[in-house]
């Protein structure tokens, strides 16, 4: 399911710490401050009125010691043979300059052993990473691993080590299912504060649909915990009952809320692991709509409706979506796959209420889906066969690509994205516009490509084109243009002038191409620029497996 990014924190420890020892503390009670009594022997009591050094003239009376409780068996066993730390070292994509490679950073996160010798972590923890290490608890080394399988729109990832000798010793954690409300869950990492292993405590507070802000579109089940979870916890499992009922990977900064934390639940993690199982990643499906409740009764008398509080109304259909082959806005659908579905859009699946994405969300690619629908005061049944709505990807974040992109005397174009936003922070609002009707509009049937002028470099050929910055190309020479591809080629052609209009009012902006040409070479040198141009999404080099320990 597709959403609005409401969500800003990422527990991947980013940043270095310094440490320093705390003070032994002093003891009390008469404890030392390990917690030992200051005596191995049982201290005989002194009577009240016997100076020191004194004789009791009656016998002191024997004191028999008290037995120190013994701490409880860890509740879910020798976690440290199943917890690993990995440290990324990432180039993330520089959307500014993109001809250039990016700015190189380091992180910090979790994974857990699962079987197949197979490492789990967090999408966010692998993602743009150049270079993985994983080091194990009594281990003084770091061993080089790769990424099997990444998960962007469900923050999961799945890494692996060659090395002979790293599982050794190591158990394989196994999962568990969604825990109750109120039950106590621990949480295991390397967040910031040490180096070693931390655990935290705390119960499941919200079981409910949430922004995954790893790709800042997708909507799953995510469980809300009151454990800490804090930068380097991500990727770490959350144990109960010495199984994994969820992966730990987001929560709201201290500024924010206080102990709002969530992890990733089985549902999802398996769910996962299924789609893997032949050697590829497919991705979430989505129905490609969107609905509203009806529980107007007003609203519902006109549509014709029972007063049974059920349907929901479908109020837009993205005509790339599967659901575009069987339903229009204004229909109401009543059931999905035979769960009824009430007027505020929840089903009743495994005897509890979910939201109805929920039926969804437990399918694959090419998997049916069955409707029963309510058009034009009449019943009628339809079935879709499931799969990716691609428009949707423009507004998620995007990992491991390289980004898109055309120079052309100077001036830099660049299709339409939520990276691309997030890198300019432009106040258009007809960007603004473009980017959040993108979907609902249907603005990508007439622009798959949002090409927008982001930059300008500065040379005596473009001096006075300052003021069409941040402009969406329109046409060139009363060609329109729709994708990046038809852009190259058109600035390719011969012509005396080029005649760029943009979407909206104003004087079109002309370039002369032999200006631009005799310029080329000038601007290239004076900028650094190693490509004039990008035009797919080409996925990062990555260096060479290493299988040896270092």
């Amino acid at each position: 399911m597709k959403g609005v990014p409401i969500l800003i924190a990422v527990a991947l420890l980013v940043t270095s710490t310094s440490y320093g020892q705390q003070p032994p503390t002093p003891p009390q009670n008469g404890q030392q401050p390990n917690g030992a009594p200051l005596s191995d022997s049982p201290i005989e009591p002194r009577p009240r009125d016997v100076p020191p050094g004194g004789r009791a003239s009656t016998p002191a009376q024997n004191v028999v010691a008290v037995p120190v409780p013994v701490a409880p068996p860890r509740p879910n066993g020798p976690i440290q043979k199943s917890l690993v730390r990995i440290t990324a070292t990432e180039v993330a994509p520089d959307y500014r300059a993109p001809w250039n490679a990016g700015m190189l950073g380091r992180g910090v996160g979790a994974g857990f052993v699962i079987e197949g010798n197979r490492i789990m972590t967090n999408a966010h923890v692998v993602s743009n990473s150049r270079y993985l290490t994983v080091e194990r608890d009594g281990d003084p080394n770091k061993y080089p691993a790769k990424v099997l399988f990444v998960a962007h729109d469900c923050d999961l990832a799945l890494i692996t080590v060659d090395s002979p000798n790293f599982y050794k010793n190591m158990l394989a954690l196994k999962f568990g299912g969604i825990p109750e409300l109120e039950s106590t869950v621990s949480a295991y990492g390397y967040p910031i504060g040490g180096e070693r292993m931390s655990v935290t405590t705390g119960i499941v507070s919200r079981i409910d649909f949430q922004l995954y802000t790893h790709s800042s579109i997708d909507q799953h089940l995510a469980i809300q915990i009151s454990a800490q979870i804090n930068p380097g916890n991500s990727g770490g499992p959350v144990m109960q009952n010495a199984k994994v009922v969820g992966v730990a990977f987001q929560g709201y900064s201290g500024d924010v809320a206080q102990g709002v934390a969530y992890m990733v639940p089985t549902p999802v993690i398996n769910r996962f692991l299924k789609d893997v199982s032949d050697g590829r990643y497919d991705g979430y499906v989505d129905l490609g709509i969107t609905y509203g409740k009806l529980q107007n009764p007003a609203q519902r008398k006109f549509l014709g409706l029972k007063d049974d509080d059920r349907g929901v109304l479908v109020e837009t259909v993205v005509a790339a979506g599967p659901c575009a082959k069987i339903l229009q806005p204004g229909d109401v659908l009543l059931s999905i796959d035979n769960h009824p579905i009430a007027s505020d859009g929840n089903v009743e699946l495994e005897g509890e209420r979910v939201e109805m994405p929920e039926v969804v969300e437990r399918k694959f690619k090419r998997d049916n889906v069955k409707f029963d629908i309510w058009r034009d005061k009449q019943s009628t049944s339809g079935s879709v066969q499931l799969d990716t709505v691609p428009p949707y990807l423009m507004q998620s974040h995007k990992y491991d690509v390289r980004p898109r992109y055309v120079l052309y005397g100077g001036l830099l174009f660049q299709p339409l994205s939520l990276d691309l936003l997030e890198a300019y922070q432009p106040t258009d609002l007809r960007l603004r516009h473009f980017f959040d009707f993108y979907v609902i509009d249907q603005i990508y049937r007439e622009h798959p490509d949002v090409i927008v002028l982001t930059n300008i470099l500065p040379d005596p050929i473009n001096t006075y084109l300052a003021p069409y910055r941040g402009g969406i190309i329109d046409s060139i020479n009363g060609k329109k243009i729709h994708t990046m591809d038809e852009l190259s080629q058109t600035l390719a052609e011969p012509a005396d002038r080029l005649v760029i209009d943009l979407i909206g009012d104003g004087p079109p902006l002309v370039l002369d191409p032999k200006q631009v040409e005799g310029a080329r070479e000038r601007i290239k040198m004076r900028y650094n620029v190693v490509r004039e141009q990008n035009l797919q999404e080409q996925p990062t080099a990555k260096a060479p497996d290493l299988q040896t320990k270092i």
